[in-house]
């Protein structure tokens, strides 16, 4: 917040804009789209989405890390384009904070599911808000990019990504422990 206070006042200072022309250019719908999106996370969380999601995903994260990675990112994955990246990291995180993993696994998995939620994400573009502000921008430029026409590249190039992403990751984990993995 200081920092925006500085740039706010520098702004005003050098540029002679007052901070008021922001207010007037904030996106404020994007708050109300992200307030209500962990509404909505709560309350499938409070209805039994997690516990159904830790009883389905416990007996294969709890295999081995590469289970962990691959199936932890998928599942992300797939909510993000559901719920979009950051409600469905939530969803994740709440997941994972109750399955009783031991802690590399717990690490590991949360890795993927950032990897999940952030790559993923971007299959569709409802995936990530980013996603859907860029499209309207690029829109206003009379730039029409069609959602089709997005997906025909995302569904070749972000699955084998984030596949490859997630596998790597294993890898990874597999030579800064070495003999310690399952």
């Amino acid at each position: 917040m200081i920092g925006s206070l500085i740039l706010l006042g520098w702004r005003w200072a050098y540029l002679k804009l007052p901070p008021v022309d922001m207010l007037k250019k904030t996106p404020w719908y994007i708050l109300v789209f992200a307030f209500s999106m962990y509404v909505i996370i709560y309350g499938l969380n409070n209805i039994g989405l997690t516990d159904w999601l830790i009883g389905f995903m416990r007996p294969m994260v709890s295999g081995s890390l590469l289970h962990a990675s691959v199936l932890m990112g998928v599942l992300l994955s797939i909510l993000s384009n559901i719920f979009n990246n950051h409600p469905a990291l939530m969803v994740g995180t709440l997941t994972l904070m109750n399955m009783n993993l031991d802690l590399l696994t717990l690490k590991v998995s949360y890795l993927a599911n950032v990897i999940g939620s952030d790559m993923g994400s971007l299959l569709l573009p409802m995936g990530t808000l980013a996603t859907l502000m860029w499209m309207h921008i690029v829109r206003k430029g009379k730039i029409m990019i069609t959602w089709w026409e997005y997906m025909k590249i995302t569904f070749v190039v972000i699955p084998p990504a984030t596949l490859f992403t997630l596998v790597v990751l294993y890898y990874w984990v597999s030579s800064l422990f070495g003999g310690a993995l399952r």
